[in-house]
């Protein structure tokens, strides 16, 4: 069965926690796919640079200078670095982003035209689904013994490109693969009344978030999971990076 594995912006500006991540998915078997972001270290680029990042909704709004500066942080440092750590621990990872041999294509986002951020344009920002995912490349890397990671910078096939949310983009490779989702991150868990969960059904979010009690980034996260098992991933979980080779570990999401 092939794995999809998610990384964030802190397990990735965290030098220790990126390693150990790193080595525990070098030491796993079978076929697998990482997708991870870097939206930490973009926004601190940003800032040297004088530019202010915008978020709407946990999502970043991309102008054309931050299109240059997310493309050389995911593509570019994170991409590259990630790679190294895993070939020096024996996994043969194949760095890339979306646009690379047409892996991902996106559809550039419409400016929000209802709801509390009406008239927020995301500029070069991309949504893409399943259908989205060139499923054969991947199968392809994936039969020469190659690991894909992958990060969001996806184009629009006319010569644009375009920054998409990693966990949406992890969930669509997920789905399009029908291949189980991991999305780690710093904490065991969905985290409730400051332990962690087993397992959360869908009703059981919807109740969880009108409480309050889920808020925030574990909202999206949920949410692509609940995605992900829709279009047909065999399971779905969110987990810490330092569990990754624990079968068992994190909390399960179903629908």
């Amino acid at each position: 069965m092939i794995e999809v594995y998610k990384i964030g912006g802190k397990v990735i500006d965290d030098e220790s926690a990126l390693a150990k991540f790193c080595s525990g998915f070098a030491k796993l078997e079978g076929p697998r796919i990482l997708v991870h972001g870097g939206g930490v270290a973009a926004s601190r680029l940003q800032q040297r640079l004088g530019i202010e990042p915008v978020m709407v909704e946990g999502r970043r709004v991309t102008d054309e200078s931050t299109l240059r500066i997310v493309t050389m942080v995911y593509s570019g440092w994170c991409n590259r670095h990630i790679c190294a750590l895993l070939q020096a621990s024996g996994c043969n990872a194949i760095g890339m982003a979306g646009c690379d041999a047409s892996v991902i294509r996106a559809e550039r986002r419409a400016p929000l035209t209802e709801g509390p951020c009406k008239g927020i344009d995301f500029g070069f920002v991309g949504d893409v689904t399943a259908g989205s995912v060139n499923v054969p490349v991947i199968e392809n890397l994936l039969s020469l013994g190659l690991v894909p990671v992958i990060c969001p910078i996806n184009h629009d096939g006319k010569g644009e490109l375009l920054n998409t949310n990693a966990d949406t983009v992890a969930q669509s490779i997920a789905s399009a693969l029908k291949a189980s989702l991991n999305c780690c991150f710093e904490q065991k868990g969905v985290l409730v009344d400051s332990a962690p969960v087993r397992s959360i059904g869908a009703a059981e979010f919807e109740k969880l978030k009108r409480e309050g009690t889920v808020s925030g980034g574990m909202i999206p996260k949920i949410e692509n999971c609940l995605q992900a098992l829709r279009g047909g991933a065999p399971s779905a979980r969110i987990m810490s990076y330092e569990d990754i080779g624990v079968p068992d570990a994190g909390t399960f999401i179903h629908l």
